[in-house]
């Protein structure tokens, strides 16, 4: 049986990571994780409740579409994972890089600058930061784990997918309910979340940071009757901090718990309204660390050396990050925890 992955690049390329397994028609047994918000999701909608030997003939069928587009393209994409990472490109050296959305405006910037710079292209999976921890698992590749908060790295230090020494703090963030431009619905506060007919969305706190931050802010300061009310308001979990700005940029929702950069993302369509001081638990932060499986620790430490630098640091200012924990506080109007991880309540675990 055959299994097909796929995951967008920087530039509009398309990079194919193949796992061909040979199975007695069993399906192979994955992190649930690996299934949320990437094209493992489609393949098992459209196949699930054919038969599986011809779910497997299928899937063997997009395997030689991509073996066949390899061909006709020249061999410029290899079938091979280890292909993708540290190799060269257009002679000169390539990174891999597994990152969390909470960062993508700033990252894409300045990993287009560092190409610019120094000419070493730097392709990156934007995602959950802990899908895409468990994709660069899976694929047992990577140079670089970028995730959108402390949480999901200290897990990724304790499983050995980082080198830990390497972990650098790259920027800041801080909570913040964040509602369509010019606040229509008149939410001011967590309660108003709590409003018959408010349509809410927050991030999968199963594997999305900002998520798990929603969380903690709602179990911290709601009480039971209201966190029922919020959960009835609550229309979807989104896959990634990315689609949480998105579904409030477009009215999808009236409302998400996100970041409050989400309003530097799209100024003319999200607003940030910002939480009391007494309601925000911690300040999070956005680390960066080189992948135990880099097969060029140098050029990846030169990547993480140029985010945190001063041609890095600039981008993240312009999109509203905070350079350190005093900007973080002076926002919040006091001093909190920074970083740490929370322990996901069983009730909010997806069934």
């Amino acid at each position: 049986m055959f299994w097909l992955a796929t995951h967008n690049s920087v530039g509009g390329r398309q990079d194919f990571l193949v796992l061909a397994t040979l199975v007695s028609h069993r399906v192979p047994t994955f992190p649930k994780e690996a299934f949320q918000g990437g094209f493992f999701v489609k393949i098992r909608g459209r196949l699930s409740g054919l038969p599986k030997v011809r779910v497997s003939v299928l899937l063997a069928l997009a395997l030689s579409a991509v073996i066949l587009t390899l061909v006709w393209t020249g061999g410029c994409q290899d079938s091979n994972p280890s292909s993708l990472t540290s190799s060269s490109a257009a002679g000169g050296t390539q990174l891999f890089m597994y990152a969390g959305a909470a960062s993508k405006p700033p990252t894409e910037e300045i990993a287009a600058l560092f190409e610019k710079t120094t000419g070493i292209r730097v392709e990156t999976v934007f995602g959950g930061s802990g899908a895409v921890l468990s994709q660069m698992e899976l694929a047992h590749e990577g140079d670089l784990y970028f995730p959108g908060s402390s949480d999901y790295m200290e897990k990724a230090k304790k499983k050995g997918d980082v080198l830990a020494e390497t972990e650098a703090i790259v920027t800041y963030l801080v909570p913040a309910i964040c509602v369509q431009k010019g606040n229509p619905h008149d939410i001011r506060t967590l309660k108003d979340l709590t409003r018959p007919g408010i349509k809410v969305a927050i991030a999968n706190p199963e594997t999305v940071c900002v998520g798990l931050y929603a969380v903690e802010i709602i179990e911290k300061n709601l009480s039971p009757e209201e966190k029922a009310a919020f959960k009835a308001n609550l229309l979807n979990y989104t896959e990634s901090c990315e689609k949480t700005a998105t579904a409030v940029s477009l009215k999808q929702v009236d409302a998400v718990i996100g970041w409050s950069v989400f309003e530097h993302w799209s100024p003319d369509t999200i607003e940030a309204i910002p939480l009391p001081a007494d309601q925000i638990p911690r300040v999070g932060y956005i680390p960066i660390a080189v992948a135990s499986y880099t097969k060029d620790r140098a050029t990846a430490q030169r990547f993480i050396d140029f985010v945190g630098g001063e041609p890095g640091q600039k981008i993240f200012t312009r999109y509203g990050y905070f350079a350190n924990p005093e900007q973080a506080y002076t926002y919040i109007g006091e001093k909190k925890p920074v970083g740490g991880e929370y322990q996901l309540p069983a009730d909010w675990v997806t069934k």
